[in-house]
């Protein structure tokens, strides 16, 4: 697979979501798109990434972009925790990895020391015009949202 960079078209791809509602990019157009994928619904890191972008989401609203987070857990695993902590954005379900892994972010990590392969933290800005915007990797998951939130007004901004 070629790895995806900013300026490449975005792959497109229709998961299921928790409010049973499809998510499809392609009807997206137009708008600005932040794809965070995260590893697993109701760890720790996942939790503080996903209730802050929560917080963030009216920001993100006022903005005109759609929010998405996506991981592997199924839909029913997303609505419980969506559920247990009044999250405010959509999440997807993809145990079939069609959009981890046509964004290319399964692989090989590193965990505490602990080498393993699963999905790689990572957040996808998508352009209005379906290319890919910016490639946000996470190293750091505390202040993640409010830095893409940023992102997205100087996206804006340039436009």
């Amino acid at each position: 697979m070629t790895a995806l960079a900013a300026g490449a078209p975005a792959p497109l791809f229709t998961l299921s979501c928790d409010d049973g509602a499809s998510f499809d990019l392609f009807s997206e157009r137009g708008r600005f798109v932040v794809l965070f994928f995260y590893p697993e619904d109701d760890t720790e890191g996942c939790t503080i990434e996903n209730r802050e972008f929560s917080d963030l989401a009216p920001d993100f609203a006022e903005l005109g972009a759609t929010l998405v987070g996506i991981s592997p857990n199924a839909i029913e695993q997303h609505a419980r925790f969506r559920r247990k902590y009044g999250l405010e954005m959509r999440l997807a379900a993809d145990p079939d990895r069609i959009a981890i892994e046509a964004y290319g972010i399964w692989g090989e990590k590193t965990t505490f020391g602990h080498a393993y392969v699963g999905l790689i933290r990572t957040t996808f800005i998508i352009a209005p015009d379906g290319t890919i915007a910016e490639i946000i990797p996470v190293p750091r998951i505390r202040g993640h949202a409010a830095r893409i939130l940023e992102r997205i007004r100087h996206l804006r901004a340039k436009n």
